[in-house]
């Protein structure tokens, strides 16, 4: 029993950089609830994403997204979607800078201040770039010669699974944001329309993937197939996890950006159309 335990809890392909950053961001969380007060569901939604991504890439479930189309497409939804989606939902950012040392702290605040932030930010976290890149990324690491190389080379392999954890972090953030427009990047409106937005061409490429007759990755073969199941079944069964899954989790999303449009307009926080006035027909 131990053994096994031990077996699933070692990483398949350990990284340092991953673990350092994944203690880091744990600590400081730790250290800012402490700090400050958090209601134990923004606790619990936090952990429960971070966990997702430890799981996904830092045990022996890794060695199953290499070896199984399926259980890949898995591993790509909690990477891209329901992992970031809990954890931007626990709106940690103040907690995570309350956790940092004073000294990080000041030169953080400093640094937000600065010109290069300033337009790094208003280009990276623009919400046209921030939503295509959210999108381009399902469907690129979809094509089979990039699902190849992926697999070949494990830099390839890593920055792929990187990207996805990145994209959704920023995209959610996007969605999520608890503020009206300005400061928030995105309308309150669009927050909500946004997700039904980029749900269209993943569930079209679930639907193809579904469908498909033909063994469209045959990397897993190559590779070796972690379990003794049809080539076309599995393929099946990855397009309906992009296919259905995939699209509920963008629906919640899409309901917690609903959420707080209300809250906003609730609180009196949107802002207010001047009135237009009629023009005076001349007599």
């Amino acid at each position: 029993m131990a053994g096994t335990i031990l077996k699933w809890v070692v990483p398949w392909e350990f990284s340092w950089v991953f673990l350092i950053v994944f203690v880091g961001t744990a600590l400081a969380y730790a250290r800012g609830c402490r700090c400050l007060r958090v209601p134990l569901a923004r606790r619990a939604a936090f952990w429960a994403g971070m966990a997702m991504i430890y799981l996904s890439l830092h045990t022996y479930f890794d060695y199953f997204a290499e070896h199984e189309f399926f259980m890949h497409r898995i591993q790509q939804v909690l990477l891209h979607h329901l992992a970031p989606l809990l954890v931007i939902a626990s709106y940690p950012g103040t907690i995570l800078r309350a956790g940092l040392p004073l000294a990080w702290r000041v030169r953080l605040r400093r640094a937000q201040g600065g010109v290069v932030w300033r337009a790094l930010g208003a280009v990276l976290l623009q919400p046209a770039v921030v939503t295509l890149g959210f999108v381009a990324l399902i469907l690129v690491w979809l094509v089979p010669d990039l699902q190849t190389l992926a697999m070949l080379d494990w830099r390839i392999y890593r920055a792929m699974n990187w990207s996805m954890v990145v994209s959704g972090l920023a995209y959610w953030w996007l969605v999520l944001d608890h503020r009206p427009k300005p400061p928030g990047r995105m309308s309150p409106g669009w927050r909500v329309l946004s997700p039904g937005i980029t749900m269209t061409p993943q569930i079209v490429a679930g639907a193809i993937v579904t469908f498909s007759k033909t063994d469209l990755y045959p990397i897993f073969e190559i590779c070796g197939r972690a379990f003794t199941l049809n080539v076309l079944t599995g393929q099946l069964i990855g397009g309906v996890i992009m296919w259905v899954p995939a699209a509920m989790i963008e629906s919640a999303g899409g309901l917690l950006a609903l959420r707080q449009w209300l809250r906003l307009s609730r609180n009196g926080r949107l802002p207010r159309r001047a009135p237009v006035r009629r023009a005076r027909v001349a007599q």
